[in-house]
């Protein structure tokens, strides 16, 4: 199983001395490193030890200008080994980076006195009492302490036989199905481009996988892959890993940059976190705070909104919103770290539990929702996101995501919520799910709608399903929409007639004049026939305008009695399928039509004439070949 291990420790503490006598590697690469005689940037190494384990290795700097890069190196390591100057003993970045790998949820680890020649034993021992009785109520109490020099060699052995012993007890949970790989270095090497490092949290992957660079989005492949400084096909989850991507240019990407696989990150503005403040930390977290944000490799300034009150004392935990100034990506249970501005300290941390964060009312029932994701079991965590996921539910990849389930717990977490009747899949080619009640809401509101249809249009027969999908069905997933749809027409509960809906027993109802009004305008074109009455001349008779009228006609329409011509000619059904026999009688007969043949079958005049001409090629009877009509399906 391979194990990474990060240092910790105040500056000049020796740590980057120790690593070179522990593994022959000097992690300081920059020339100002060197000069100034400091860590700046992250080095890494590798330890192969007694055991044949080889051990990846991540010095991170001690000097407190340059914390923010300890915490890029300090997530997504195993166990730390703290490093603590016989000669000063505790000092303030020795605390804070402690206190750090507490935030980022390391477990374990051990401690080395280094520079253990430069003290006499009665010095040594009781440096080694104060380290033991600091560490006690951390969780480094009763770790090894060891006192050893890097340039005696003092100590080596016995910390390299405890480093032994310590990896061979660490098994580490790490997903296999969810590749992961924060960037912490991006540079060029010749001949080959564009190379980022980083240490890999999850997965796998190997040379010509296609990978997309979060949260932008970029896609790229796998042109090469090293780790721990040897060439590899592919490389696992637990590894420094050093990957060659083909088409990105240096600029394209960045420290706290994300590799995965298309597809299965999902980035947001939005994460609700679990936060705790230190004990040690001097002021409380105030509600809309902004602070530094560190995940992963990232660091990004972040605002910070309490849900359930203004603020948060040393020592409390509450649940969260964390707001962003662009996207960023998370998997639920991420450790994140926040430093506040003044004093530039870390101060508090804990872990994401939203990582696609929906809008939350400070101090309301959802805020007891966004709780039940802190420690919920497999199925109380699907549910709770698919309850918070309302009626665009969620795709199986967002749900890997959401709960940092392994593919078979979530679907085991599926079939069970499925069989409960708590959740649906809706979409089989995106394997989408919403909460079990999802349907029968949106089934209860689409009767509702139906409804409130019907009073308000009384002449018209119902809706058009097009009309529904676009009006009421606006925002709902289309298979979800035809899903809820169907099961009511099967139920009995909604009535389709083709492409039109309506509640059962539904009839269309006019108010008496309307009545009356229906009678003379259906009578008029009856009488009309071939010759129906101008519009004008039917409502001016009536004493109405268009708008009052446009109800009647629009039913007459729907009840297939009367054909729209245009704004001023509306034909009487039979008179209208009368002259559309004798014009396909003829067309079949001759083949092709003029104006003159179309005024000898009907008598019709210009008036009439034109505009059945063009009503026939609008309804694709007929199609217009210069001045002669052809029926259209003989073209």
């Amino acid at each position: 199983m391979p194990i990474i291990m990060g240092t910790a420790g105040h500056i000049d503490h020796g740590k980057t001395t120790l690593i070179k006598a522990l593994t022959g590697i000097d992690c300081d690469r920059l020339s100002e490193e060197k000069k100034r005689g400091i860590t700046i940037e992250l080095g890494f190494a590798f330890l192969d030890l007694d055991n044949g384990a080889r051990l990846g290795v991540v010095d991170v700097p001690g000097h407190e200008k340059f914390v923010k890069n300890m915490v890029a190196g300090a997530a997504g390591i195993d166990f730390v080994l703290l490093a603590i100057a016989s000669d000063e003993g505790i000092m303030p970045q020795t605390r804070e980076h402690l206190e750090i790998c507490q935030l980022l949820g390391v477990k374990t680890g051990l401690v080395a006195l280094t520079k253990a020649d430069m003290v006499d034993e009665e010095w040594l021992e009781m440096v080694v009492e104060e380290v033991q009785s600091y560490l006690e109520p951390t969780f480094l109490g009763g770790a090894p302490v060891i006192p050893v020099s890097s340039h005696t060699g003092q100590g080596l052995d016995m910390l390299r036989a405890e480093l032994s012993s310590l990896v061979s007890t660490l098994a580490p949970e790490r997903r296999t199905d969810l590749f992961r790989l924060p960037v912490d270095r991006v540079f060029t090497m010749k001949g080959h481009g564009t190379v980022v490092t980083g240490t890999m949290i999850s997965g796998s992957i190997s040379v010509g996988d296609d990978v997309i660079v979060y949260p932008a989005g970029k896609a790229s492949r796998v042109r090469g892959l090293q780790s721990h400084g040897q060439t590899v096909e592919t490389a696992e989850a637990g590894r420094r890993t050093a990957v060659n991507l083909q088409n990105l240019e240096v600029d394209d990407l960045h420290r706290g940059d994300v590799i995965a696989r298309p597809g299965t990150l999902f980035p947001s503005d939005v994460w609700e976190v679990e936060l705790t403040v230190l004990e040690s930390s001097p002021l409380p977290l105030k509600h809309r705070k902004e602070v530094h944000f560190h995940h992963g490799a990232r660091d990004v300034l972040a605002r910070v909104y309490l849900l359930d009150r203004d603020q948060l004392a040393p020592g409390e935990t509450a649940v969260c919103q964390v707001r962003f100034s662009g996207p960023m990506v998370s998997v639920y249970g991420d450790r994140v770290v926040l430093r506040s501005f003044s004093p530039l300290r870390a101060f508090a941390g804990g872990k994401v539990i939203g990582p696609v964060g929906r809008k939350v009312k400070r101090f309301s029932d959802q805020v007891k929702l966004v709780e039940r994701l802190v420690n919920g079991s497999p199925e109380e965590l699907v549910g709770v996101h698919l309850e918070r996921a309302g009626n665009g539910g969620a795709s199986h990849a967002e749900l890997l995501v959401m709960t940092n389930l392994g593919t078979k717990a979530l679907d085991k977490a599926l079939q069970s919520l499925g069989g409960k009747g708590q959740a649906l899949m809706f979409d089989r080619d995106e394997r989408r799910f919403a909460g079990g009640d999802v349907p029968e809401r949106l089934a209860s509101g689409l009767l509702d709608f139906l409804a409130e249809f019907h009073r308000a249009q009384s002449m018209k027969p119902g809706v058009q399903r097009g009309e529904l999908a676009s009006s009421w069905g606006r925002g709902i997933p289309p298979k979800l929409f035809h899903m809820v749809l169907e099961r009511l027409i099967k139920q009995g509960r909604v009535v389709a007639e083709q492409e039109m809906l309506k509640l059962p027993g539904h009839k269309v109802s006019l108010a008496s004049d309307q009545a009356k009004v229906r009678e003379v305008i259906l009578s008029a074109h009856e009488k009309g026939g071939a010759t129906p009455p101008n519009v004008k001349d039917v409502l001016a008779e009536l004493g109405m305008d268009r708008k009052q009228a446009a109800p009647v006609f629009r039913l007459l329409q729907d009840e297939g009695l009367l054909v729209k011509i245009n704004e001023n000619m509306y034909y009487h059904a039979a008179a209208l399928n009368e002259i559309r026999r004798n014009t396909v009688a003829f067309l079949s007969k001759k083949g092709e039509m003029s104006a003159p043949d179309f005024k000898e079958i009907t008598g019709l005049s210009r008036k009439f004439l034109i505009p059945l001409l063009e009503y026939f090629d609008k309804e694709k009877l007929t199609v217009r070949v210069g001045d002669m009509r052809r029926l259209r399906k003989a073209v």
